[in-house]
């Protein structure tokens, strides 16, 4: 059975789990959601695909699933991909999927969404360099962990990689420039360089283009 991913081009979150499906080789579509014009918050999303309004959302089978991490964790538990090879590398995929989603990705989405997707007049300056400050410690933490490293765990790709290049990839402008990193550059490289690669507009529906 084809599994079904609701997301939208613009969501990292969204494609950190169209990555690992993508790259894993497996049967899912995308579905469309409208998040710039309040799917999400609508009574028949929050009844129909999640309570608590959030994309992305899996649905294989009568499994439903929201947030990337446990979707990612989910399909690596059931189908075998991306997860650790080893008991001590499942909780170093699991302990970077939280670091992630706590130092880098919502950081990142944040100062993207505010720096692109607001009214320019809207924009809070002081919050946007506040963010761009956290970030470029977190830049700086990954950078070094990659220093001598192709992988953030073990020898392969891993549900740690796709969480932390989630939003790397997009062209918007939020203050990173992977060429200042460079162990973060060649390793996103290494992403780019895996079979079935995509970059974000190309693997899901939706992008800015489409509003313009």
């Amino acid at each position: 059975m084809t599994m079904k991913l609701y997301c939208f081009g613009e969501s990292g979150h969204s494609y950190k789990a169209a990555l690992a499906l993508e790259l894993a080789g497996l049967d899912w579509e995308a579905v469309k959601v409208d998040f710039f014009n309040g799917e999400t918050r609508s009574p028949e999303y929050r009844t129909q695909v999640n309570e608590m309004g959030e994309c992305p959302v899996l649905v294989d089978g009568d499994i439903r699933l929201s947030q990337s991490g446990v979707i990612q964790h989910y399909l690596a538990d059931t189908y075998g991909h991306f997860g650790g090879t080893t008991p001590e590398e499942k909780r170093e995929v699991l302990r970077w999927v939280l670091w992630d989603n706590h130092k880098l990705s919502s950081f990142v989405g944040m100062t993207r969404f505010l720096m692109n997707f607001v009214p320019e007049d809207k924009r809070p300056a002081e919050v946007i360099a506040f963010n761009q400050g956290r970030l470029k410690g977190a830049y700086a933490v990954l950078d070094k962990h990659l220093d001598g490293r192709d992988w953030i765990v073990g020898d392969a790709v891993t549900n740690a990689d796709l969480t932390c290049c989630g939003y790397l990839f997009y062209p918007e402008e939020f203050g990173f420039d992977r060429k200042q990193w460079p162990n973060i550059d060649r390793w996103l490289s290494n992403i780019q360089g895996l079979k079935g690669w995509k970059a974000p507009y190309d693997l899901m529906p939706g992008s800015p283009a489409d509003r313009a």
